[in-house]
């Protein structure tokens, strides 16, 4: 199991205030840095913050913005102990980690994950860019000793990923460096580098906090969902809130709303939020029979928390039975009013798979949605 580790104990001395809670493209720093993890599928994340302000950010960032999963720790008087304190907090199921500097809100989701792919592999990994700028070393003060080669220079970003073993042995004996790679170096780890992103740059000074010109909001996103469920007896069969007469319905944690759940899924997508699982875990009792268009209301709502409101969906159930058609237009209906949108902007479809594969064996049912999202407001 992954973990990211969130080191915020600085005091931002450069900014001349907590930069962290700071306003970047409408949301504190923190919070999308945050954001930036959770969307490369991290689910558990450890930040490790000074103890006086974890008022500020429990009510400015987490229960505004935050995405679930987030703990906080009492940060140490060094990054190195803060990260060290974090580390110590993980559960035992935790085998990788990923350490990413609250102060970078512009890393993509991309780049997290293919720093984690490259620490799958080899055991450390670490987001860097080459260097592209002639670099001296200096001497006396204001002389240049040295030019160095740049061929062989690398400016370390984060995220940073880990095994948690190699991680751990990083820190131990209460080594210092200014990050968790150069640790890993002083340990005997060998660390890969992976290619960073120059927009991926650190918060320092209040110039910084423009988000990169270069990476617009559209104004307009796109989802896409998808779900499968099995049939089981004893169970009814719900669509697009539609209870539809058959001799068996779909197995799940809520009431198995296959529909529902791809359009929740394609809203959730196109907000950036995760996904359905994510957010109501079939290991949550309170979603236990639960009705899937409720669910889909509250994804709703979460994207408007995002800034953004459904323009329109399409959407096909494939089952080779039973015959759907007849109850499209009451499906559409329940997912408009659900999403807040008229009827004749939700459209459905129902399809078979032609005897192939386990829903053409009459197994179960599938569905896949498209969700466009628009600015509200």
């Amino acid at each position: 199991m992954w973990a990211a580790i969130v080191p915020a104990a600085g005091e931002s001395r450069r900014m001349g205030r907590d930069k962290l809670l700071a306003s970047c493209g409408g949301r504190p720093v923190l919070a999308r840095t945050l954001e930036s993890l959770a969307a490369a599928g991290l689910r558990r994340l450890v930040v490790g913050v000074r103890e006086e302000a974890v008022p500020a950010i429990r009510r400015d960032v987490l229960a505004e913005f935050g995405p679930p999963g987030v703990d906080l720790v009492p940060g140490g008087g060094t990054r190195s102990a803060t990260v060290a304190r974090c580390l110590a907090a993980l559960g035992p199921d935790v085998t990788h980690v990923v350490v990413h500097d609250a102060a970078r809100p512009f890393c993509s989701p991309d780049l997290v994950r293919r720093v984690m792919a490259a620490a799958r592999a080899e055991g450390a990994a670490c987001a860097a860019l080459r260097a592209v700028e002639t670099v001296h070393r200096a001497g006396p003060p204001g002389v240049i000793a040295e030019t160095l080669d740049r061929a062989a220079l690398w400016h370390a970003q984060t995220p940073q990923a880990f095994r948690r073993d190699l991680l751990e042995l990083s820190h131990r004996g209460g080594r210092e460096a200014t990050d968790d790679a150069g640790l890993a170096v002083l340990a005997g780890v060998r660390v890969r580098l992976v290619e960073g992103e120059r927009t991926n740059v650190k918060i320092t000074f209040p110039e910084d906090l423009d988000p990169p010109a270069a990476a617009p909001e559209p104004p307009v996103r796109v989802g896409l969902g998808h779900d499968v469920h099995r049939f089981a007896a004893g169970r009814p069969l719900v669509l697009g809130g539609v209870r539809i007469p058959h001799p068996e319905g779909l197995e799940g944690h809520s009431d198995a709303d296959v529909l529902a759940h791809a359009v929740a899924d394609a809203v959730l997508g196109a907000a950036g939020l995760g996904d359905l699982g994510r957010h109501f875990p079939p290991s949550d009792e309170r979603w236990r029979g639960a009705l899937s268009l409720a669910l889909l209301r509250r994804c709703a709502d979460l994207a408007a928390q995002r800034g953004w409101a459904p323009l329109q969906v399409d959407a096909v159930v494939v089952a080779e039975a039973p015959r759907l058609a007849p109850h499209a237009s009451a499906m559409e209906r329940n997912l408009a009013g659900a999403l807040g949108l008229p009827a004749d902007r939700v459209n459905v479809k129902a399809g078979t798979n032609e005897g192939m594969g386990a829903v053409g064996r009459g197994e179960g049912m599938a569905a896949t949605a498209v969700v466009l999202l628009g600015r509200s407001g």
